[in-house]
Formats: structure tokens, C-alpha cells, sequence
């Protein structure tokens, strides 16, 4: 099941996303997308709405230097254990939404990411039962000032501004996470290419790890790292990240207040 949160004539809601192409179809769930959603009856035609970023999390883990190749590019080691960082719930943004670009800072980096979203409240996940905890799989941008990043010497604000957090376009409930390629593209120029399965730390491990730490809750996104590739984005640039078997999630990037 392909599950979006979109914006239509009758006001914001989430679905079910069915079909392909310009036959594809929005079916309004009641309430929420979590444990066995339930249908309004109401749809829309998909090309007669706005896809939303898919969830607002109550928190975004992102889980950093994961692809050992990225790691090597950034001059870093591969960490023995996940480093994770958060990026607030206000930094995400949808599909077509524009990343903004803040006048404080001059380097801006694209990071493609799969994304996971969790389905139930959890913690201290065993790795064998983390596929019981999640809902599915979306696509993430973890958009990164370095100038920030190495001024601060942590990755708060580097990591947290508005729109820093490109999400979707849906999430994908029936996919394997463990081998899908994913790709960045800059103005239809590849920057990135990889496959999941190159993740120095596999989906259960991070969810063992994550929910050792922290209480997992439903809508909560991990940020799984990016592979090698990462580059410069600027205003007037348009960035798009796909991921095998859910999509492509494409955002223009704008200067603040243009």
C-alpha cells in the first residue's frame, strides 16, 4: 500500500494511493494511516491534488556517516555505532515544496536518504522484531549547511533549518529496505548513486539502537544516511531523490525571501 497525506478542495487528509500514472487515485482513510486504516469512501483523482510530505513526525532521528564510502568523502571514520542527530518536525517539507536557502550560510548539501516511519509506540526493540514496528518506507533529503556544520560543531542548526527536510512523496508499505538503489540528481545531473544494502548499519540495527535510546512513537522517521556523492545545492537548482520501488521526491531550491 502506498500511503500519502494530501491537500484537496476539501481540506487535508491522508490516503491510500492506488493506480499509476494519470489514472491514479486518492482514497480518503478516517483518521489515520496506523494499525488497519479505514475508508471515508471520498477520492479524488491524484492529479487534482497537492501530495504533502506524507507524516509530521513527532521527531526526525537521522542516523549519520552510515555508508562507509560517504563517511571516507567527508574525511570521517565509520563509527563503530550509530551517530544519530535530530532535525526538527518543522523542517519537513513535501514534494514540490521549495528548500530554502538562509542567508547565514553560503554551502549547502543535498544527502539522499531512505527514509523509515514508524507504526506503533515502541521501545528497546530487539533487531529481530523491528519489521513489527514499522509502518513503511518514504524518501528523505537531509539538506545540510556545512559552514554550519563546521562552525558549530554540532549539527543542530546546520541540520535543523526550515524545509532542511524534504519528505516523500508517500510511504511504501510493501518493500524490502534491504537492497534498493538510490540516486540523487541535481538539474537532471546524477550526484549520487548507491544501494541500501551498503549501510554500515542495517534497518534493525538501527531500530535496536534508536529505541534503546528513545522512545519510538507512530509517525516517527529514522533517517537511515546518505551514500558518497553529497554536493552543493543553490537557488535555482532543482533536486530529485529516488529510491527503488517508492519514487522520486523532487524539490526546487529558492533563496529566503525571493
Amino acid at each position: 500500500m502506498r500511503l500519502g497525506r494530501i491537500a484537496s478542495p476539501d481540506g487535508v487528509a491522508f490516503v491510500s494511493i492506488e493506480g499509476e500514472g494519470e489514472s491514479a487515485t486518492a482514497k480518503e482513510i478516517a483518521e489515520h494511516p496506523f494499525g488497519n486504516p479505514t475508508f471515508t469512501g471520498r477520492s479524488w483523482p491524484l492529479a487534482d491534488v497537492r501530495i504533502l510530505a506524507p507524516i509530521l513526525a513527532t521527531k526526525v532521528i537521522a542516523v549519520g556517516r552510515n555508508y562507509a564510502a560517504h563517511a571516507a568523502e567527508s574525511g570521517n571514520e565509520v563509527p563503530d555505532e550509530p551517530m544519530i542527530f535530530l532535525k526538527p518536525n518543522t523542517s519537513i517539507v513535501g514534494p514540490g515544496a521549495p528548500i530554502v536557502i538562509p542567508p547565514t550560510t553560503s554551502l549547502v548539501h543535498h544527502e539522499a536518504e531512505l527514509a523509515v516511519v514508524i507504526g506503533r509506540p515502541c521501545k528497546d526493540v530487539p533487531a529481530a522484531k523491528a519489521p513489527e514496528a514499522i509502518l513503511g518506507y518514504t524518501i528523505a533529503n537531509d539538506v545540510s549547511a556545512r559552514d554550519h556544520q563546521r562552525k558549530d560543531g554540532q549539527w543542530g542548526r546546520a541540520k535543523g533549518h526550515d524545509t532542511f527536510c524534504p519528505l516523500g512523496p508517500w510511504i511504501e508499505t510493501d518493500i524490502d529496505p534491504s537492497d534498493l538503489e538510490i540516486s540523487a540528481e541535481v538539474d537532471g545531473q546524477i550526484r549520487q548513486r548507491s544501494r541500501t544494502s551498503k549501510m554500515v548499519h542495517d534497518i534493525p540495527k538501527l531500530i535496536e539502537w534508536i529505541s534503546g535510546v528513545m522512545t519510538l512513537l507512530p509517525g516517527d522517521v529514522i533517517l537511515t544516511g546518505t551514500p558518497e556523492g553529497v554536493g552543493p545545492i543553490e537557488p535555482g537548482n532543482t533536486v530529485s531523490i529516488t529510491v527503488e520501488g517508492i519514487g522520486t521526491l523532487t524539490n526546487p531550491v529558492v533563496a529566503k525571501g525571493s
